[in-house]
């Protein structure tokens, strides 16, 4: 496929970029030439960039995999299905990120509380993340999100759950943004086939 990379040269961009070539895609730098001529889209920048971005992808009915945080996404759902062009977003990539959120959510309905930690480079936008934020929603109670930002980090988050006299802790890290490159490959199989509008959750697709 022809894929158009918002954010290319960014952190995560620029290794998924090589991911993506190196699996047989033909990535262009969006930002240069925009979405025209693509099979789709994947948009990896800022919450204060995305919507311009999906757009532009929505105008042309380019399908768009989205890897940004912190942005509208009823409202982008909204204008996906004016639109009539199938998006996909995962507050992250990474498949073990999927299965931390599906045990933090199998353990909150046998311990009392819960608490999250999520920690991330120091340049990151967004507080809380999105992964944070999802693993909350999924949760049964009030989940506290408590966020660091710290130079050294990359992406982690730890739940820890307590009830009478134990704590179990469940933690994901992320010590490479490699991690995100398997289930962007696999939104980007599956994106053209999802319904008009926004799918979320990277454990729709696994």
């Amino acid at each position: 496929m022809r894929v158009a990379l918002y954010g290319r040269h960014g952190k995560v961009g620029s290794v998924l970029a090589a991911a993506l070539e190196a699996s047989g895609h033909e990535v262009v730098d969006a930002r240069d030439v925009g979405p025209d001529g693509c099979d789709v889209a994947v948009d990896f920048t800022t919450p204060s960039a995305v919507d311009a971005n999906v757009d532009a992808c929505l105008a042309a009915g380019v399908p768009v995999v989205i890897g940004t945080t912190g942005f509208d996404a009823d409202a982008l759902d909204a204008r996906a299905r004016e639109a009539g062009v199938p998006c996909f977003h995962a507050a992250n990539f990474a498949p073990g990120a999927v299965l931390m959120m599906r045990f933090a959510e199998e353990a909150s309905r046998v311990l009392e509380r819960a608490e999250i930690v999520e920690l991330h480079h120091e340049t990151k936008v967004d507080a809380p993340s999105g992964t944070s934020k999802a693993t909350a929603a999924r949760m049964h109670g009030d989940v506290p999100i408590h966020s660091v930002r710290l130079p050294g980090l990359v992406a982690h988050q730890e739940v820890i759950l307590g009830g009478p006299g134990e704590t179990l802790t469940i933690r994901h890290d992320t010590t490479s943004r490699e991690a995100f490159a398997p289930g962007v490959l696999r939104a980007l199989d599956a994106v053209g086939d999802l319904p008009p509008g926004l799918t979320v959750g990277l454990e729709r697709l696994l």
